[in-house]
């Protein structure tokens, strides 16, 4: 944390930024996500979100705030926003995501994954936040793209200048409840990897299954948060050295 506050210090006008980092965390909620699997998610961005470590980050720096964001998504046309893009400037912002989270309905479980309209979606979210220093659309899935646009087919030039695409894969059970296999998630990993991510610095995550995806989550945030100071912190030490 030491690091990070010095790094922070540094950046040449972050102190009257209006926003360091757009972040948009986008959920599967498509039919291979069953109930329970559907509430630990929910309850793993909960957990990391109010994490030590992850709330130290968030509010280290209140005039240069995080925007956050979070929708779920299955089939091409379902995409439904859960937390509305807010300001997070203190522990009254993180409650009232905390409650919009843990109070939400879920929405529409299409029988199909659309990886690629879940980015298309990210990114018409994303795309007015340009004052913000970072923008970043981070996709939760357990599967592969089946319907819809494939990820790969989506053109740069359709990425909003500037924002980084990361991944969170899930080990998941299929329609019949079995596990997923340590060939099967690696694939998935995979996948991401090679069809998925993008932007700068861009990486995927995993998490076994769903009852590892809280620390998976926190993982993932701790990264993608303090991607811009300690980039920063390392420019300005090697500018010294």
């Amino acid at each position: 944390m030491i690091r990070l506050a010095l790094c922070l210090m540094l950046l040449p006008g972050l102190l009257h930024a209006a926003c360091r980092q757009a972040l948009s965390l986008a959920l599967d909620v498509s039919s291979s996500v069953d109930n329970s699997e559907y509430q630990l998610q929910l309850e793993g961005v909960v957990s990391a979100l109010n994490s030590p470590v992850v709330t130290d980050i968030l509010f280290l720096q209140p005039d240069a705030p995080v925007r956050l964001h979070v929708f779920e998504w299955s089939g091409p046309v379902n995409q439904t926003v859960i937390v509305p893009w807010t300001t997070i400037t203190g522990p009254g912002d993180l409650a009232t995501i905390t409650q919009q989270l843990r109070s939400h309905t879920r929405g529409v479980r299409a029988p199909n994954t659309a990886v690629g309209s879940a980015m298309l979606a990210g990114f018409l979210y994303l795309d007015p936040h340009d004052d913000c220093w970072i923008r970043t659309l981070d996709i939760s899935g357990d599967g592969e793209t089946n319907t819809g646009p494939l990820p790969e087919d989506i053109p740069h030039t359709q990425t909003p200048d500037g924002v980084t695409v990361n991944g969170l894969v899930v080990g998941s059970g299929n329609f019949f409840g079995d596990s997923v296999s340590a060939q099967a998630l690696e694939d998935l990993e995979i996948y991401y990897h090679d069809k998925v991510i993008r932007g700068a610095n861009a990486f995927v995550e995993v998490a076994e299954n769903y009852d590892d995806y809280a620390d998976a989550m926190e993982r993932k945030l701790i990264r993608e948060l303090s991607a811009l100071a300690v980039g920063q912190l390392d420019l300005t030490t090697d500018r010294n050295n």
